[in-house]
């Protein structure tokens, strides 16, 4: 594949746009110059890498006409100069006339660029913007120096266009993956609420038994209570990190690096619960499927030891997951300082619904873990769409390929 870049000139952002920095009104005019419905006003949250059509902020013309704030055209391009390293370096275009939070710059294009080739190139330098954002003493941030002598390589519009219209394939692309995954969780929480309707029925159904959990969870066990490290040396313990869409992750490990007692080792079939955290994260449930050859669990979660006879451990935790359940444990969880907790004690007088057949609680949770399976499917296929993407990106704006290689 040939090259181009070589004969593309790098130019500073400097020479190739009109850069200013958007405006914040006081907010202690209030009503006077906030409102819902006005003259869209963009944050730094609001940049999600596309398009900008409305925010949940507008200003009203009282605060145009008063603070002298500039309402810019569509087309131009945003850059958030600060607000956290999760916010630097977004970028959006704008679809609408906006006006723009002071924390974002605003970049006007000359003749020489199209506004979408500015945007990928942006999107491309972001680890160029992190590591200004790393050099400020202060509060991480980009300044307006910064975006100045930002480089672009300036390939003839017609190459630009057509950069642009290959990555919007590949965009696509990745949105009907999007798409196929949000419809296969719905079809999943369809198929949860369907099968375990029960739980919102007033009397138990046929075949089915409605008993204080502790009936089926004769114990729970505390994990350990040391600090933990990152050496890998000790040994893996399991946080509430570490539990994913009802399934373990046994990424970003820590360790602890004093004996653990044998009984605390996790087993094929434990079932972790997640007691301690923010109101989002209290209840997370996940069984243990010997994801690593050895382990154990943080004192924060704890281990539900069910009674095989009565509960499969994969029923145990879709029922937990299942969003009325949630909605029960949150109700019986204590609020304390920036958490709260659910006491386990509590938890185990919860009443559950579950099949008295074990067989059919198989079935169930076979179905579910049909859809999960899929889900997972297409999250495999959409990370190496997005991997294949974000070469094909750095490859056709450095110029190492050229696009008149890449298939249309």
């Amino acid at each position: 594949m040939s090259s181009e870049g070589g004969q593309w000139p790098l130019e500073p952002l400097g020479r190739l746009c009109q850069v200013s920095s958007g405006t914040t009104p006081s907010r202690a005019a209030g009503s006077r110059y906030f409102t819902h419905q006005g003259i869209p006003w963009v944050k730094t949250l609001d940049l999600n890498e596309g398009s900008l059509e409305a925010t949940d902020e507008s200003l009203t013309e009282v605060a145009v006409a008063e603070t002298g704030v500039r309402v810019y055209p569509a087309q131009v391009v945003l850059l958030a100069m600060y607000g956290g390293w999760e916010q630097i370096g977004r970028t959006a275009i704008l679809a609408v006339p906006a006006a723009v939070n002071q924390a974002i710059s605003v970049l006007e294009v000359g003749s020489q660029l199209e506004p979408r080739y500015l945007l990928l190139a942006l999107q491309h330098g972001k680890p160029r913007w992190s590591r200004y954002a790393a050099s400020t003493r202060k509060d991480p941030n980009i300044t307006k120096s910064d975006v100045l002598e930002f480089g672009v390589l300036v390939p003839p519009l017609p190459v630009q266009r057509r950069i642009v219209e290959v990555i919007d394939s590949f965009t696509e692309m990745e949105r009907g993956i999007e798409a196929s995954i949000s419809k296969l969780r719905k079809v999943r929480r369809g198929a949860l609420m369907a099968s375990m309707a029960a739980i919102a029925s007033e009397e138990p159904r046929a075949g089915w038994v409605r008993v204080p959990l502790k009936d089926i969870v004769p114990s729970v066990e505390y994990g350990v209570s040391e600090a933990l490290d990152r050496d890998a040396r000790g040994v893996p313990v399991l946080r509430m990190n570490n539990i994913r869409n009802g399934r373990i992750d046994a990424d970003e490990l820590r360790y602890c690096p004093a004996p653990v007692p044998a009984k605390l080792f996790l087993r094929q079939g434990d079932v972790l619960f997640n007691r301690t955290n923010s109101m989002e994260h209290i209840g997370k449930t996940a069984m243990w499927r010997d994801e690593l050859s050895s382990a154990t669990f943080a004192s924060y979660l704890v281990r539900l030891i069910p009674d095989l006879l009565r509960v499969t451990p994969e029923y145990l935790v879709e029922w937990l997951m299942h969003p009325l359940v949630r909605q029960r444990v949150r109700s019986i969880s204590t609020v304390a300082v920036q958490q709260v907790n659910v006491n386990p004690s509590r938890l185990r007088e919860l009443e559950i619904d579950l099949p008295i057949d074990l067989a059919e609680q198989r079935r169930i949770v076979a179905m579910l873990e049909a859809c999960d399976d899929q889900i997972e499917r297409e999250n495999e296929e959409l990370y190496k769409l997005r991997e294949l993407k974000q070469g094909l990106v750095d490859d056709l704006l450095s110029g190492r390929v050229a696009v008149s290689a890449v298939a249309a």
